[in-house]
């Protein structure tokens, strides 16, 4: 065991076989432990911890003063077990390398003092979780839990042991047959009946060893979920215990043993766990921990031999059961519940002979629309490294977020971003998580980016932190595609680098801007410059500081009867004269302060270079459909994404709250919420998929009816789930103190950007019209 939170309720008044003299160790340690005796007159008071089945651990107290305290068991010991000085060495070890463990402060080899060998450590104060599915967190925390726990297991795995000193920790190569041989020797040495599946199990474990049992890695042996102290606020690890079983051997026999629980037999039992359904939302699937843990170590996700490693595990947890029933017959274990032990032995063994027979296909989990539209091996990679990210750093800071915003909402620095934005934003840079909309930048398909959008969608500022927010997107992709190298050293690198933001001036108050051939704002030749007059409004990020550049839609005069001809695009830097900032604009009466705002903005005579024009006079509309292509497959999957966090919410709400003596959920109407919901978030996922696809394969021109279709599709069936979800918790649901009212203003303006449900509905009818007759044709 090792640290724990408290003394109370885990530890309690030491066990009659475990006692020892008190004031002898209160001796030793005021004589050696430097501190322990710093509050005179203050008492030695030990208690001692229930939990765990191995060496006895005690809290110690002394004045203000905590440690945990580690011994040998009393009596007839299995052979080389409970070796107490080997934990202490590397703890000591891992704790000068700044791996999370408890200091370890003293190590005694005189038995005279308590009877046996024992070390003191520091106390950590954190959280350990008994339960593997984490019962009162959030779905987001419970996941940053276990990606923070798999993190830590790839650190251990990544350590030299040689440069620690622990280069004779271990006996190294062969980890494998030994430890077959070992636990065969610990289960025959504790055995009390015959078991014939243990027999068996020994028998193919050592007929099937890996061929490359040559591993040598520092490994705990027992790491898992309760052997972890957790920060008590983060999720993050501080603290790795029971280092007992630690050696110089195969790491993924660590891996497979902290796999254990998703094949746990249903006839077993596991403490304390949670048997409510709704709890294990959030809970990562094997495939998502083992690739998390192949890409901090750098290794291929393959995993070789994965079903001799579950069975090795199985195999040594029948074994280890065993032995902690033959301590509770001899009478020297500290848990109550350890004559239980016997019943397992067989059922453990049994699952290791079944996984034995399995084979694993080790590949990241693909659902049926990701293999179905071609979703590329780098794109899957990408798709679980944002997962991670999002799950371990921005999901448990969007509280911190969402109070910022609040506590600024009427002062100056309400276009500011919060501090935590500077730090997440370095960290996905780092990890090159970094511009994914992008695919000469990326890498990435638009398929890829549909399935990543949906992710970042989830989390109203996630996009911001991967630099994949609108209308930077829009207008970084413009850029990319059509402007000049001057105009792309000049504005889109910095964009690119995150060191500034942009702002979008299309829409107009005075003409109807769904039919964009109306827009009135002039850009005229004048010599060597352009001059820009006009009104705009619904100008997204005119209020963040940052905002440096605009990219402004206007006439300019043409010969061309053609009304698609007759406009153009032009680079405005935002410290040009004449530019006027107005007022910004509410939706549904909120501001949106993350984004900067959408703004009135009038353009009065300001003059910049004719370098500035993008492409060329008259060709704004074809820019524009360059632009708006991928832009509103981005929007529809971010809304995809959208829609899965409130289905998430209703589903929450629905489990916990009552209203006529049921479960809103038990109520037929809230159920079939809930499932019209979740067809409706497959329909247009497949239909968002489906649009991108033939972005990749024919261009956004050959995918103009999909991308119509879905800019229909998604913000009404998004619409109706958060409404769905809004009625679902009532009142709350309307108010500013949870995010649906917000979700929904975001949902419903998107039914108007980038063109009404109107104009999109005609041209989806023109083009199917279109296709119908030339299908007819192709008949006679």
């Amino acid at each position: 065991m090792g640290s724990r939170t408290s003394p109370q309720p885990e530890a309690a008044e030491v066990l009659p076989q475990h006692r020892f003299d008190h004031r002898s160790l209160d001796a030793y340690l005021h004589q050696h432990l430097p501190g322990f005796g710093a509050e005179p007159g203050a008492e030695l008071n030990v208690a001692q911890y229930r939990l765990g089945q191995s060496n006895p651990t005690f809290h110690l107290q002394k004045g203000s003063r905590a440690y945990v305290l580690r011994k040998k068991p009393p009596g007839s010991l299995l052979p080389k077990a409970h070796k107490i000085d080997r934990e202490f060495k590397v703890q000591n070890a891992l704790f000068s390398t700044g791996f999370p463990v408890p200091k370890p402060l003293l190590y005694c080899s005189d038995v005279s003092v308590i009877g046996t060998e024992f070390y003191v450590m520091e106390h950590v104060q954190g959280r350990i979780f008994r339960d593997f599915t984490i019962p009162g967190v959030s779905p987001a925390e419970r996941s940053a839990i276990y990606v923070a726990m798999i993190e830590t297991l790839a650190q251990l795995h990544s350590l030299n042991a040689q440069s620690l000193g622990l280069g004779d920790y271990g006996r190294g190569a062969g980890y494998c047959k030994r430890q077959v041989i070992t636990w065969t020797n610990q289960y025959q040495a504790a055995a009390h009946h015959d078991i014939p599946a243990m027999s068996q199990l020994s028998q193919w474990l050592m007929e099937n060893l890996p061929g490359n049992d040559n591993e040598e890695k520092l490994i705990h042996g027992d790491f898992k979920l309760d052997n972890i102290v957790f920060h008590p606020k983060e999720s993050r690890v501080i603290a790795v215990l029971d280092w007992e079983l630690s050696t110089i051997g195969h790491p993924l026999s660590d891996l497979a043993h902290l796999s254990l629980f998703y094949f746990w037999p249903r006839t077993i039992p596991m403490i304390n766990q949670s048997s409510h359904l709704q709890e294990n939302i959030g809970l990562p699937s094997m495939e998502e921990l083992t690739s998390i843990y192949c890409r901090c170590r750098g290794i291929a996700f393959t995993l070789p031999h994965w079903n001799f490693f579950l069975a090795l595990s199985y195999f040594k947890m029948a074994g280890i059961a065993q032995g902690v029933y033959r301590r509770f017959l001899l009478g020297n274990n500290a848990s109550e519940s350890s004559f239980l032990f016997a019943n397992i032995v067989q059922p453990l063994a049994e699952t290791g002979l079944q996984l034995s027979k399995r084979t694993f296909n080790m590949t990241l989990p693909q659902a049926d629309s990701q293999r179905l539209f071609g979703q590329t091996r780098r794109g899957q990679e990408v798709l679980s490294r944002v997962k991670h990210f999002i799950q371990q750093h921005i999901l448990p800071a969007e509280k911190e977020v969402i109070e910022f915003y609040a506590q600024n909402e009427n002062t100056e620095d309400k276009w500011r971003k919060p501090l935590v934005f500077k730090r997440l934003k370095e960290m996905a840079k780092a990890e090159g998580l970094w511009n994914l909309f992008l695919p000469a930048v990326s890498g990435l398909s638009q398929v890829d980016y549909a399935l990543i959008a949906e992710e970042t969608g989830k989390c109203f500022f996630a996009p911001d932190v991967f630099n994949c927010q609108a209308p930077d997107t829009g207008n970084m992709e413009v850029l990319h595609l059509y402007g000049s190298e001057k105009q792309k050293q000049q504005w889109l690198e910095p964009l690119l680098q995150g060191h500034i933001v942009s702002a979008f001036c299309m829409t107009e108050p005075g003409v109807a801007s769904s039919d964009a051939t109306n827009i009135e704002c002039s850009i005229e030749r004048d010599g060597d410059s352009y001059v820009v007059n006009g009104k705009k409004w619904w100008s997204s990020g005119a209020g963040n500081p940052d905002c440096k550049i605009a990219i402004v839609l206007g006439r300019t005069k043409s010969t061309s009867e053609n009304r698609y001809k007759q406009h153009s695009m032009i680079l405005v830097p935002f410290d040009t004269p004449g530019i006027e900032i107005i007022r910004p604009l509410s939706v549904f009466g909120y501001q949106d302060n993350l984004h900067g705002g959408h703004f009135e903005i009038h353009f009065n005579q300001v003059r910049v270079p004719a370098a500035n024009l993008i492409l060329g006079e008259g060709r704004g509309f074809e820019i524009a459909q360059g632009r708006l292509g991928p832009g509103r497959i981005h929007h529809c999957m971010k809304l995809v994404g959208l829609a899965e966090r409130a289905l998430e919410i209703m589903c929450e709400r629905s489990t916990q709250r009552v209203a006529f003596k049921k479960k809103l959920y038990e109520h037929e109407v809230v159920a079939h919420w809930i499932a019209e919901s979740r067809i409706a978030i497959e329909q247009i996922r497949l239909l968002t998929l489906k649009a991108a696809h033939k972005i990749d394969t024919v261009g956004s021109a050959g995918a103009r009816k999909e991308i119509s279709m879905i800019k229909v599709a998604a913000p009404r069936t998004v619409c109706k789930i958060i409404d769905r979800a809004i009625q679902v918790w009532g009142g709350a649901g309307v108010s500013q103190d949870y995010p649906l009212a917000n979700m929904y203003a975001m949902a419903r303006t998107l039914r108007l950007a980038d063109g009404p449900d109107e104009v999109h509905l005609s041209a989806v009818a023109a083009m199917e019209l279109r296709d119908q007759a030339r299908r007819l044709r192709a008949k006679v």
